[in-house]
């Protein structure tokens, strides 16, 4: 049996610039880069109106996500995964992924402070005008009341990126 690919995914607040971090990731380790954003823009087009909705559609696609990463990874492939990993639950989605297969991974923490999320935020309002709706200050702090910075006890191999 070929040695399984390498997962790479991403704990970090909204606005810390973790798709950035995952298309460098991804270039750097020849790896194929799946986002989440683009899967569920593809598979629910418009649908996603409030945080709400982002979770319920987002559960949806785990299933389908899973079977493919795993099928991906099994062949020697690596892959990034532009997925939050921002609360114990999330990760411990990633790290069984993982270990039903016994492939490697390493979870990024981009450990960066709100007022630089926040600075990133409008910014990418203005670069990206179908994200103004939902890339607000209010959706940072909404969102952020759940956002939980890994911990060594969940056993994942973390790499802090500040």
């Amino acid at each position: 049996m070929k040695n399984p690919g390498k997962l790479f995914f991403f704990c970090g607040k909204m606005g810390a610039g973790k798709s950035t971090k995952s298309k460098e990731v991804a270039a750097e380790h020849n790896a194929v880069l799946l986002s989440e954003d683009e899967w569920l823009a593809a598979h629910f087009p418009d649908q996603i109106k409030s945080f709400d909705d982002y979770i319920q559609y987002s559960n949806r696609i785990k299933p389908f996500v899973r079977k493919h990463v795993q099928s991906l990874l099994c062949v020697g492939v690596n892959v990034v995964m532009d997925f939050p990993a921002n609360t114990v639950k999330q990760r411990s989605w990633f790290a069984s992924l993982c270990s039903e297969i016994s492939c490697e991974h390493a979870l990024l923490y981009l450990d960066v402070s709100d007022d630089q999320c926040l600075s990133q935020i409008a910014k990418r309002r203005v670069e990206q005008l179908e994200r103004a709706h939902f890339d607000t200050e209010s959706v940072f702090h909404h969102v952020t009341r759940y956002f939980e910075a890994p911990s060594s006890d969940e056993g994942l191999n973390i790499v802090r990126v500040e």
